[in-house]
């Protein structure tokens, strides 16, 4: 087409002749923008099917009505290719395109069937993401360089693992626009070890530092603000001679200069030993703090009972009034009041946030049972040897593990002094349950701690400087 408008202006032609209207456009405004083009260019447009001739008022009329039914036929083919998929959806039938990477179709069933080989490289990824912490880059290096491929034989990118972590495929579920079928497959991955995957990266993507908190050779990545501005602090480098200097810089002043930010660089090294050694002697010694920070826990957790209580009261009753709404529908169906495709839409509707609903009451029904409890001496002493061996033993992806378990974040104070601000024992039931008489290796640490540390964080006021 391009071709030939070319040639229309160039006056090389003095016929554009078609086999329908149809086949040059099915949009009735590029129809009647290049009839206006063709028109300029002193071009008379002919079809050799249908009876019209453009260099007449009526010719040009008959023209534009049969792209109109041009364009209503196609858009009723979208229309029943829709509807036709949404079907499929609401059957938890595989609706076409390209297979999700860890599955095959059965195209006997029009299913998703598990594709052994693939869905060991999915558990893989979710694995390296959620129990040693390492980011979708390095992922993605770790899979190229052990000779795993996509479903098009390319290399793995950070983007492709992301989409790994987030595809609710992997849970057995299948969607189309607004419809979610649920057990439609076989699930690849647990949804306890999804949802902790989401949390990482709903974590991580909240701003621009702390997507960096993955393969980079930095250990605090994103946990570090800077003093001066507020900012994020990035990690940096700076080349000498015969040494590779590593720092943490604000992101403004590297973004910008020093009229944005006049913050100074940090040593990394220095910085990641304070944190480390701080963290090892915090653990060790300063049991009296963590019982502090309990307690005030305890009391933060109890006064959002009432709002919780009321919360949980609410979401009972929509509930309730969910469930009359789907038998109602499901009645006019059984009755012939209500045909098939009206009631695949709403019904798939009803149920997804009938899902929600439950999601968010046992959400809600767990933090009320929840109890916070003081740690003893033997569990702390426990959580304090597997940071140990995992600091003077373990490798880089270990240790950055650790940081991202342990430390919540890193307070600059001043000139040479930082505050970091750590995390704790969950319970004491997670803490017998990976007890040992043995040293341990620092996989198996890394994998205790992430079952060992909650969400309860505090500054050590009085050490960690």
């Amino acid at each position: 087409m391009q071709r030939a408008l070319a040639a229309a202006q160039a006056g090389v032609i003095d016929v554009l002749l078609v086999y329908r209207v149809d086949r040059l456009t099915r949009s009735l405004r590029d129809l009647v923008t290049l009839l206006d083009d063709l028109d300029h260019a002193g071009v008379v447009f002919r079809s050799a099917t249908e009876p019209f001739d453009t260099a007449t008022a009526m010719g040009r009329r008959l023209a534009q009505m049969l792209g109109m039914f041009a364009q209503f036929e196609r858009d009723t083919i979208i229309d029943r290719v829709i509807a036709g998929m949404e079907r499929k959806a609401a059957a938890g039938k595989w609706k076409g395109g390209r297979r999700p990477f860890g599955y095959q179709v059965d195209t006997t069933v029009q299913a998703l069937v598990p594709d052994p080989a693939e869905a060991a490289v999915v558990r893989l990824i979710i694995e390296l993401y959620t129990r040693d912490r390492i980011g979708a880059r390095n992922i993605a290096s770790t899979l190229n360089g052990r000779g795993h491929r996509t479903t098009t034989a390319g290399r793995w990118s950070a983007h492709q693992v992301l989409r790994v972590l987030s595809n609710r495929v992997y849970l057995g579920e299948l969607s189309f626009r607004r419809i979610t079928a649920t057990g439609c497959h076989p699930p690849i991955i647990e949804q306890t070890t999804f949802d902790e995957a989401q949390q990482l990266l709903s974590a991580r993507g909240e701003d621009h530092a702390k997507r960096a908190a993955s393969g980079s050779d930095y250990l605090p990545t994103g946990l570090i603000r800077c003093p001066a501005c507020g900012s994020a602090m990035l990690s940096t480098r700076a080349h000498g001679k015969t040494k590779t200097y590593r720092y943490y810089c604000c992101f403004r002043r590297t973004r910008y200069d020093t009229a944005a930010c006049g913050g100074q660089r940090i040593d990394a090294d220095a910085i990641e030993q304070a944190v480390t050694s701080a963290l090892v002697g915090f653990y060790g010694h300063q049991h009296d703090l963590i019982a502090n920070a309990i307690a005030a826990a305890q009391a933060s957790h109890t006064a959002a009972h009432d709002s919780r209580r009321a919360e949980l009261a609410a979401i009972e009753r929509e509930l309730a009034r969910t469930g009359v709404a789907i038998d109602r529908y499901l009645a006019a169906f059984e009755s012939g009041t209500l045909e098939p495709e009206d009631l695949a839409g709403r019904l798939a509707q009803l149920k997804a946030r009938s899902r929600q609903l439950a999601a968010r009451r046992n959400e809600l029904a767990a933090q009320l049972a929840e109890t916070l409890t003081a740690r003893t001496p033997a569990t702390l002493r426990q959580v304090a040897d597997h940071i140990a061996v995992i600091v003077t033993s373990g490798s880089h992806s270990q240790r950055k593990a650790l940081v991202e378990a342990l430390v919540a974040k890193v307070k600059i104070t001043g000139p040479g002094r930082i505050v970091p601000v750590f995390r704790v024992p969950q319970s004491e039931k997670d803490a017998a349950a990976h007890t040992t008489t043995s040293a341990r290796s620092p996989e198996s640490s890394v994998r205790a701690l992430a079952n060992l540390v909650g969400p309860v964080g505090f500054e050590p006021t009085l050490a960690g400087t």
